[in-house]
C-alpha cells in the first residue's frame, strides 16, 4: 500500500472527507480487500504516502475492508475474484503467478516486470491456467492520451506521419522504494515503458529500436529512441528518463503529426504545482482548438477508468488492446533492446506480436 495502492483505492472507492467509504466507484465491481505487511496502513493510516502527483495518503475508515498481513492467506479467500497487486517492481513475477495458480485474475501495476523472461512465464502461466492477466498501464487511459489513440486509430485527420513523446521526472525522493533505481530496472524501464507501451499500442510495433542515452550499471536511466518501422515514412521518437533537476518532479506530453492535423500536448508538475503549459490543442486548416475530453477531473480518474477496463473484462472474458499481458511484455522487451542499442551504438532488431490500434 504505497503510492500506486492509494491511487488504485482512490480510483476504485468513494471516501468521504472523513475518511470513511460510501461507495465504489466502479460498476459492477468493488474493492473487498487490501493486504499489506504494515499494521499502520491496515488499520487505515496512509498518511506517510506520497507521490509526485496527487494527495498525500489520507487517514481511511477500514472497518468495513477485510484486512490481510499474509498475501497466501489473502488467496485462499474464495470471494476475491481480481487481485490488483501494487508491489514494488521486483515483486511482480511471483506475486502475479502465484495469485494465477489460485485461480484468480490479475490486474498488476507496470512494469509487468523488470526481466523479460519472466514477463515471458507470466503470460504462459496465464495461458495455463486461462485466468487473465492484465497490467495497469495506465497512460492510454488519460483523457489526452485516450483522445490521441481515438483519433489516430479512427483515421479522423488522415494517417499518422510523425510523432514525438517526452517523459521526464527528477529522482524520486518522495519514495523510499523507488530511490533506488537498481530495485526498480533504471528509468529506461519503471517510467520509460509507458512510452513503449503507447507507442506500440497506437503507432504499431517497431521493427527496430536506435537509441542514445545514460547506462548506470547496466541500467538505463534516461534515453532518446528513435522507433525504425518498415513503413518508412511513419516518423516516431521519445524521450524519456530520471534525471531532471529537483523541482521538475514530472513531465510529459506529445506532438502527434497527422496528415491534416497536428496534436500538441505537454504538462507536468514544476516547483510542486501541476502546470498545463499546452493543454491538449488540434492544429487544423491554420485555427487551434482544445478539444473537450470525456473522463473525471479528479487526480485519480485515469486509474477509474483503468479499473472499470480490468472490471469489465472480468465480467466480459475479454481482455481490452490497453490492459493486455501480451502488449506490456512487448513494451518490457523494447525497454530491453534500448538498453542494447545504447550499450552497442547501433540500431537492435526486436520482436514483437500485440495486438494494436492500427
Amino acid at each position: 500500500m504505497g503510492f500506486m495502492g492509494w491511487a488504485h483505492f482512490a480510483g476504485a472507492t468513494k471516501i468521504s472527507d472523513e475518511g470513511k467509504i460510501v461507495g465504489s466507484k466502479l460498476k459492477g465491481g468493488s474493492v473487498t480487500t487490501v493486504c499489506s505487511r504494515s499494521l499502520e496502513k491496515l488499520i487505515g493510516d496512509w498518511t506517510s504516502i506520497q507521490g509526485n502527483f496527487g494527495p498525500r495518503g489520507p487517514n481511511v475508515d477500514l472497518t468495513r475492508i477485510n484486512a490481510y498481513d499474509n498475501f497466501e492467506e489473502m488467496l485462499t479467500d474464495p470471494r476475491i475474484e481480481l487481485i490488483d497487486i501494487c508491489l514494488p517492481n521486483d515483486c511482480h513475477e511471483q506475486t502475479v503467478i502465484a495469485a494465477l495458480e489460485a485461480g484468480k485474475h490479475v490486474l498488476v501495476e507496470k512494469p509487468i516486470c523488470i526481466d523479460s523472461r519472466g514477463a515471458d512465464r507470466m503470460v504462459a502461466v496465464s495461458k495455463k491456467t486461462g485466468r487473465m492477466l492484465m497490467v495497469a498501464q495506465v497512460l492510454p487511459f488519460f483523457p489526452e492520451f485516450k483522445y490521441a489513440a481515438e483519433v489516430i486509430a479512427s483515421g479522423k485527420y488522415g494517417r499518422l506521419r510523425a510523432a514525438h513523446f517526452r517523459r521526464v521526472i527528477s529522482p524520486p525522493k518522495w519514495s523510499s522504494a523507488m530511490s533506488d533505481f537498481r530495485k526498480i530496472g533504471g528509468w529506461g524501464i519503471d517510467l520509460h515503458i509507458h512510452d513503449n507501451h503507447f507507442i506500440s499500442l497506437v503507432c504499431g510495433a517497431p521493427s527496430q529500436v536506435f537509441s542514445r542515452g545514460i547506462l548506470e550499471e547496466g541500467f538505463v536511466n534516461h534515453v532518446h529512441t528513435q522507433y525504425v518501422y518498415d513503413d518508412s515514412s511513419v516518423v516516431v521518437s521519445a524521450v524519456s528518463g530520471g534525471i531532471a533537476a529537483e523541482g521538475f518532479a514530472f513531465g510529459h506530453g506529445f506532438e502527434i503529426f497527422l496528415e491534416r492535423a497536428t496534436l500538441m500536448y505537454n504538462a507536468g508538475t514544476v516547483g510542486g504545482v501541476w502546470c498545463p503549459d499546452r493543454p491538449l490543442t488540434v492544429i487544423e486548416q491554420g485555427k487551434t482548438r482544445q478539444p473537450k475530453l470525456r473522463g473525471g477531473v479528479e487526480w485519480c480518474s485515469a486509474f477509474t477508468a483503468e479499473l472499470q477496463a480490468a472490471v469489465d473484462a472480468v465480467r466480459s472474458g475479454v481482455v481490452p488492446p490497453p490492459l493486455s499481458g501480451e502488449l506490456a511484455r512487448d513494451a518490457l522487451k523494447l525497454c530491453h533492446a534500448e538498453a542494447k542499442s545504447i550499450a552497442t551504438g547501433k540500431p537492435v532488431k526486436v520482436w514483437t506480436c500485440s495486438t494494436t490500434y492500427r
